[in-house]
């Protein structure tokens, strides 16, 4: 009798042990996204740089981009940096007093992340870089002076 309960209890402290995992998991996850913040001197960098900075630029060639052009002539793109993530879940049944349980539980989810890098373009100069969604800016979405070799040549 003893030994059947130090067993269940050996796996009932795995399941939490378990559970203990998956929840500092997730406050990692949290954490990680929570400092990665959009930088407001990488959003001023953009004003008043010529469009051809941005058609060069080596971060933005990489993403799918959507043009439009309102009524007044401000041309708008929209760099679409976007990723499916999937996750799956498991547990397995354990041994219930000398029986074991099969069972198998998997329970997953999918999502997309999505940020939309919108830049609002007039005159052939870029007005106004507003990233919407889950995003993050650093030093490499600032203009790059490639532009500035490109034209010279």
């Amino acid at each position: 009798m003893v030994e059947r309960f130090a067993r269940t209890e050996n796996h009932i402290s795995g399941g939490m042990m378990n559970s203990l995992k998956l929840t500092i998991l997730l406050v990692v996850a949290f954490l990680m996204t929570a400092c990665a913040t959009v930088r407001k001197q990488d959003l001023d960098a953009w004003v008043g740089i010529p469009v051809e900075a941005l058609d060069t630029h080596s971060v933005f060639l990489t993403m799918p981009v959507y043009k439009s052009t309102t009524s007044s002539g401000v041309e708008v793109r929209n760099y679409t940096n976007s990723e499916d993530v999937a996750r799956c879940f498991s547990s397995a049944g354990g041994r219930n007093g000398g029986k074991h349980d099969h069972s198998v539980f998997t329970t997953c989810s999918t999502s997309r992340i999505v940020c939309n890098n919108i830049f609002y373009i007039k005159d052939g100069v870029v007005s106004e870089y507003a990233p919407t969604g889950n995003c993050y800016t650093d030093a490499t979405v600032q203009p790059q002076t490639r532009f500035l070799r490109l034209r010279a040549q």
